[in-house]
């Protein structure tokens, strides 16, 4: 755990998820698909949104960034840092809900957009944003990255297919963004 060995074990206290501050996951995460390399202070698994705020809150208050991060196929280092990098493929990947008849499906963060079109495919529905590595990307990502693909002039743009987004601000709390009444 290095210098910081009290925030592992303290975020170890608050989280139900895993807290790996080992130097091989370290070294695991130091990379993603970019030429960049960056080890990360620590990795945390969390297990649901209360485990991200807790960690998020907890790194806030002893000024430690926090990353999230979903399969790593950024290619401008944008899921590497010197921070508390927060994996969601482990714990909170699933679909949450469908429903076909809305054309509308609720899923965590690090589902992966192949396994939620793999879902959808059995209602003759599809996640439109089509990123070249799809079958590995996570919906958190390309929601952060705002994806595209190959089909984006004729489908548009990740942003076009979000409703809300339930989001753990800098302080740990949580919320909810989504279309509001201008009024």
């Amino acid at each position: 755990a290095g210098s910081h060995g009290a925030l592992a074990e303290t975020l170890d206290q608050l989280l139900d998820g895993e807290v790996r501050f080992d130097e091989y996951t370290r070294t695991l995460y130091a990379t993603d698909a970019s030429a960049y390399e960056v080890p990360p202070v620590g990795v945390v698994f969390p297990r649901h949104t209360e485990d991200v705020a807790a960690a998020v809150a907890h790194c806030h208050q002893a000024g430690v960034a926090v990353l999230p991060r979903g399969a790593g196929t950024s290619l401008a280092g944008q899921s590497v840092n010197e921070a508390v990098v927060l994996d969601f493929t482990t714990h909170m990947s699933r679909v949450r809900e469908t429903n076909p008849q809305r054309r509308e499906v609720r899923v965590q963060a690090g589902c992966r957009l192949g396994d939620l079109n793999t879902e959808l495919a059995d209602h003759d529905l599809k996640f439109a944003p089509d990123p070249a590595w799809g079958d590995k990307s996570v919906v958190g990502g390309a929601i952060g990255n705002n994806s595209t693909g190959a089909h984006s002039l004729q489908y548009g743009k990740t942003d076009a297919y979000i409703e809300s987004v339930e989001v753990v601000v800098s302080d740990g709390s949580v919320r909810e963004f989504g279309e509001m009444d201008i009024e």
